[in-house]
């Protein structure tokens, strides 16, 4: 038994008048409850409901996506529970139980809520249901949103400990170039070194309905397999790929499992806890960090940047280049009044504080 974790973003699921692609959302269905017969876990991260929303309210046809929170927000009102029926009705037509789940940044970056989505989800695939999930786009802001799901989809399949994510796009793969301005693109059929895809012109540019990008989905594969999970993007419109991919067939970019050693806790600090300030360290905390697996003590730190509080996440620098990141003991303003002070000398100046400023349980590589 397996257990997939399929992202469709705006472009897949809806044609850039927001009308929804009937013959794509069919073909998933029917995979879907393939993989589900087989007895596989099955888990849908959808876009779209923006550009849905758009079209009901513009029969005419929505041009491009609005930049106002409030009318985006007020487009996923409208267009996310007709999207989601459609699945529903799609999939119980195929015998497969599903629900809705709606889920925002804060669920992710809180821990509390991190464990209860977690919890809720699993669950769900013990009752044999297959979630149907899309950012809670009416609450959330322009400053905590998810780049077309892209992030969503790699923070849910690490909840679920999925042993594949599936990125459906446009393209059939990564390519080396724009495949529609080159002609000597190629596609990268495999990525276990992501420095080379540095050089590659792997841009943002998305449909006129979406926000994602293909660096977006690259970024994404980075986070999921990083976490063991086994990453494809390919397309999601050409029939017979996504068939591939769940049935482990060679089909568009591969990003295999990396095997990191990091903690469930490691990875949702590293990609699901936004920072909150820097503190910088001096050559010898940096390299302790970076070698000895040691904690952050105050003596080594050299200057602290930002507003933050006891138990926010903090990004530690040295030299202009990210060490990692960790979760401060203190606050920033604590912290302030005790960069460079040994031991003894910081427990003079708040008697009953903790030694480290940050634990390296709590701590993170970059």
């Amino acid at each position: 038994m397996a257990r997939h974790v399929i992202k469709l973003g705006s472009s897949i699921v809806a044609h850039d008048d927001g009308s929804l692609r009937d013959d794509v959302l069919g073909r998933l269905a029917d995979e879907v409850a393939r993989r589900h017969a087989a007895g596989d876990d099955v888990v849908i991260v959808s876009s779209g409901a923006i550009a849905h929303g758009l079209k009901i309210m513009r029969p005419e046809g929505a041009a491009s996506r609005p930049t106002a929170i409030e009318d985006l927000q007020a487009a996923s009102a409208v267009g996310q529970g007709k999207l989601y029926r459609v699945y529903d009705e799609l999939l119980r037509d195929r015998g497969v139980t599903s629900a809705q789940v709606l889920l925002t940044f804060f669920d992710m970056s809180a821990r509390g809520h991190y464990l209860n989505a977690r919890n809720t989800l699993r669950r769900l695939l013990d009752w044999r249901v297959v979630p149907v999930i899309n950012e809670n786009d009416t609450t959330a802001t322009d400053e905590i949103s998810f780049g077309d799901n892209d992030f969503l989809a790699a923070q849910v399949a690490i909840l679920v400990e999925a042993d594949q994510l599936a990125l459906l796009t446009t393209p059939d793969g990564v390519f080396t170039a724009d495949p529609r301005n080159d002609p000597d693109a190629r596609m990268v059929e495999e990525v276990t070194d992501y420095s080379v895809l540095d050089d590659l012109e792997i841009g943002h540019e998305t449909s006129s309905l979406g926000t994602g990008g293909m660096r977006s989905k690259v970024v994404a594969a980075e986070m999921a397999t990083a976490a063991g999970i086994d990453t494809v993007i390919c397309s999601g419109r050409r029939e017979g790929a996504l068939r591939n991919v769940l049935d482990g067939e060679r089909e568009g970019t591969r990003f295999p499992a990396r095997q990191t050693g990091y903690t469930s806790f490691k990875l949702w600090l590293k990609y699901a806890k936004p920072s909150q300030g820097t503190v910088l360290v001096d050559a010898g905390a940096a390299r302790a960090l970076r070698e000895g697996g040691t904690s952050l003590l105050p003596v080594g730190i050299t200057a602290v940047d930002g507003s933050f509080d006891v138990g926010d996440a903090v990004e530690i620098a040295h030299g202009g280049g990210l060490i990692g990141k960790g979760i401060s003991n203190y606050t920033a303003d604590e912290l302030r009044k005790i960069v460079g002070l040994k031991s003894a000398q910081v427990r003079e100046v708040f008697p009953r504080a903790t030694e480290e400023a940050v634990h390296r349980d709590y701590f993170v590589l970059a």
